[in-house]
């Protein structure tokens, strides 16, 4: 019979055998017997979690599945796994066969959200169209590159953090927390794994991959949906779709116009259905859509600045003793502060042993963000600072989110915005705050002092500020019905850009979630 226990405690120097031990004990304690006297079998960690509170005297703690040949009054591990929708709308023929209504799904956007919407379809055979509008990853590691090292004083517009292969989590932390439930959040994991990611993803309470591993494993999931029958077309915009209305199907897809980046040629090919699985960068495609007529609104987002600390200091604070972090990895934090007008500030995206990159994708911008690679080993810690933008704090129309973001982005670029927190409280001429709204200045500077009671040294006067982070998530939302439809029929919104996801994780659980409606929508047609 295999069992789960949890709350097993070891100090971190400690290993596998000690793990073993302490579900032993449990097991002889719940038996009224001798230690060694039982055979516990097929130890698998389940989860691994950090235990800071009596500092310095920091433990690891276990959730543990094993294998046990008699009764015991403990949990049976049961692990949820992932059952793939399966297509039975697919007609034998080719190496991969061919949908029953003669189409191929097509997806916009290799990011998260479309790379594990196109590699469910290529599993089920349908093989997906994907048009990326960036780069494959090799090559947009150099444009990213050049103008990360100043060789390019602007962002190349179709290939920077933003746009190309993996989406802007390619060069992020490679996060995968998430606040979502779903089954299919294991289905990502293992997939990454596949792909080339360290096993332990599987397990950690805070798992990430790192921005230098990603960028194979990227690549990698890539070779495996062209293996099952997918394929890829980089530098491949989506310049317009093409919909018809009739009494039947009301307003619907048909096709949709292709940008080609390299050649500046314009095609158009036909297409029944489309996840429209750009990030939230994506603001030509949005004005496209709605100026089209799909049904979109504003929605709520964040805005502020990176903030960059020691990474020593971050680890004395929480460990109590900076060496750890030699056996734990370096440390992080995650705080927020709710200030007195209900307005609340946050870290977002807190990247270890990381640095602060220039996210920008249009000309004369700054746009900040983070990343760090797997061992997480610099100098510097950094996150996100951010405050909340209502919708109040918006003008009217859909799209007054983008020219909100874009507004502020100038300014930073304009005040070369650099500087500490000390210099940012104390001068009213500050260049960072001179290039945030004023609510939101304000907001971090009632912030601060609560946040530094919170982790000592948070608020020291020589913290690096950078502005402006404006893109944590979209300031549009594509509306959706319970299929995940559109106003326009065929159109499925998904991921982060279109306002469902904030993340790696949940905008590719949103992805598998867009390809099991495809699949279930052409099984109902079935095969004739």
């Amino acid at each position: 019979m295999r069992y789960r226990v949890s709350q097993i405690k070891i100090a971190p120097e400690e290993g596998m055998d000690q793990i073993k031990a302490a579900v032993e004990k449990k097991v002889a304690k719940a038996l009224r017997r001798k230690t060694g006297q039982m055979e516990i079998r097929d130890i698998e960690i389940i989860r691994e979690s950090i235990d800071a509170r009596k500092k310095p005297d920091v433990k690891l703690v276990y959730t543990v599945d094993f294998e046990f040949d008699g009764s015991l009054p403990f949990e049976k591990a049961v692990k949820k796994r992932y059952e793939p929708v399966k297509c039975t709308g697919v007609q034998s023929g080719g190496e991969h066969g061919t949908c029953v209504d003669g189409g191929r799904p097509v997806i916009a956007g290799f990011g998260p959200c479309g790379m594990f919407a196109a590699l469910i379809l290529a599993e089920a055979g349908l093989r997906p169209i994907v048009l990326e509008r960036g780069k494959a990853v090799e090559e947009r590691i150099q444009d990213v590159q050049k103008f990360q090292s100043g060789l390019s004083s602007q962002p190349d517009p179709e290939s920077n953090i933003q746009f190309g292969e993996g989406g802007a989590g390619t060069f992020s932390d490679g996060k995968l927390t998430t606040g979502i439930k779903d089954v299919r959040i294991r289905k990502v994991l293992e997939e990454f794994v596949r792909a080339g990611a360290d096993p332990e993803i599987l397990y950690k309470s805070k798992p990430h991959i790192g921005t230098d591993r990603l960028q194979t494993i990227v690549s990698n999931l890539r070779k495996r949906m062209e293996a099952l029958g997918g394929e890829i077309r980089f530098v491949q915009r989506l310049e317009r779709i093409i919909v018809e209305e009739d009494e039947e199907n009301g307003t619907h897809l048909t096709g949709m116009v292709v940008h080609d980046n390299g050649s500046g040629e314009r095609t158009e090919l036909p297409v029944k259905t489309l996840v429209l699985a750009t990030g939230h960068s994506a603001r030509d495609t949005f004005r496209m859509l709605h100026d089209m007529g799909v049904k979109m609104e504003k929605k709520p987002f964040s805005i502020g600045v990176r903030i960059e600390h020691p990474q020593e200091m971050i680890n004395r604070v929480q460990y109590g003793d900076p060496k750890l972090a030699e056996l734990l990895g370096a440390a992080d934090y995650k705080l927020n502060h709710r200030c007195e007008n209900g307005r609340g500030v946050y870290t977002f995206c807190m990247c270890p042993g990381g640095t602060v990159i220039n996210a920008s994708t249009e000309p004369a911008t700054q746009v900040t963000n983070g990343m760090s690679n797997s061992a997480r080993d610099g100098a510097m810690a950094n996150s996100g600072l951010l405050v909340d933008v209502r919708t109040s704090d918006l003008g009217e129309g859909a799209l007054a989110g983008i020219e909100f973001q874009r507004t502020y982005e100038r300014l930073a670029w304009q005040n070369q915005a650099v500087s500490t927190y000390g210099n940012f409280k104390r001068e009213s001429s500050d260049p960072v705050r001179n290039s945030l709204p004023a609510f939101a200045a304000e907001a971090i500077l009632e912030a601060m002092p609560y946040l530094g009671r919170k982790l000592k040294g948070f608020d020291r006067e020589d913290a690096k500020l950078t502005a402006v982070e404006s893109r944590s998530s979209s300031p549009v939302r594509i509306l959706r019905d319970q299929d995940m439809q559109s106003s326009i029929k065929g159109l499925i919104p998904a991921g982060e850009g279109p306002g469902y996801a904030g993340g790696i994780m949940s905008a590719a659980v949103d992805g598998i979630k867009a390809a099991e409606k495809i699949i279930m929508k052409i099984n109902e047609k079935g095969v004739e």
